[in-house]
């Protein structure tokens, strides 16, 4: 247990030059398209407007200088305040606090329906290889996986709304049934990379000696498959749940803009439409930290169910 602790902890260390650097960039991101003060003054403002804008943003500092007062904000929670009409003067702290749990219930859905179609349907597609059933669920998969989201929800929307009339097509106004659309899409992708993933897996792991040295013992097939080889046929899923967790952040901001799902990733997309600079700061920031997370989960799972990895 204690290599395990060490290992977390080492890990832990090192994602924290990785969230640093992803401030960094997040900071930059505001001068990419120019000077800030620009998408912040109105037509009418006159050269003093300008200048008291830039003083009051901190714009006439150095940009070292901005940086560091940008971290400083960061460890009180301080995301800035929102620029957007209607919005204005509105903490985007607050923003994203009344947003995330939305983006964040979309996700878990989302990555549950993945996991849940994808890890039995690799066991079923290897257990059944090059059989017509291997090969209709690798259809599946190829089509799933080359469809793009914005795409798959649109015609998702097609079929169980305009033509069946049984799911809502936007935002929340069906209650729960109004996320079932947005998580089916949101999931589907990912479940097809988790289909092929667990089924190249399991091949694998069925070749290996343990597995031939089990049957000949003469252990049931059933106790074979589901209490030796799934066991460490799922550790290269487990290992991708970092790269899951980022493709689920992308994928949510296409997704909530499709079916108006009021997410962080709408709230981006409007922030944008807005020039709300500071509001998409501090979103895309967050949704970063969560991809950082997702890839330390993923590192702490790996090592927990393979003690070879925290020795290493």
């Amino acid at each position: 247990m204690a290599d395990l602790i060490s290992y977390i902890i080492r890990k832990v260390i090192l994602a924290i030059p990785v969230i640093v650097l992803a401030t960094l960039i997040v900071f930059l991101m505001l001068y990419l398209t120019g000077d800030p003060v620009q998408q912040l003054r109105s037509p009418r403002d006159s050269p003093q407007d300008i200048q008291d804008i830039r003083e009051k943003y901190g714009f006439d500092q150095p940009i070292i200088v901005q940086y560091g007062r940008f971290l400083v904000n960061l460890l009180h929670g301080d995301f800035g305040s929102s620029v957007a009409q209607g919005t204005t003067g509105t903490s985007v702290s607050s923003l994203i606090v009344q947003k995330l749990p939305l983006t964040l219930e979309l996700m878990a859905i989302g990555l549950t329906i993945s996991y849940s179609l994808g890890i039995p349907l690799g066991v079923f597609s290897a257990l059944r290889q090059n059989s017509w059933k291997d090969r209709s669920v690798m259809v599946f998969t190829l089509v799933a996986y080359a469809m793009p989201s914005f795409w798959l929800g649109i015609l998702l929307m097609l079929v169980f709304s305009v033509y069946l009339h049984v799911l809502p097509t936007e935002g929340t106004v069906g209650g729960l049934k109004s996320i079932i659309l947005p998580a089916l899409t949101l999931g589907l992708g990912n479940a097809a990379l988790t289909t092929r993933m667990m089924r190249s897996s399991m091949l694998e792991v069925a070749r290996q000696d343990y597995i031939t040295q089990l049957r000949s013992r003469g252990l049931r097939e059933r106790d074979v498959i589901f209490k030796h080889a799934m066991k460490n046929a799922i550790l290269p899923v487990i290992t991708v749940i970092g790269l899951d967790i980022g493709w689920f952040v992308g994928g949510a901001v296409i997704v909530e803009t499709v079916f108006s799902w009021p997410g962080i990733g709408m709230l981006i997309t409007d922030s944008i439409t807005g020039s709300d600079f500071p509001t998409v700061q501090g979103c895309i920031l967050v949704l970063a930290f969560f991809v950082i997370l997702g890839n330390l989960t993923a590192d702490i799972l790996y090592a927990f169910a393979d003690p070879r990895v925290r020795l290493g």
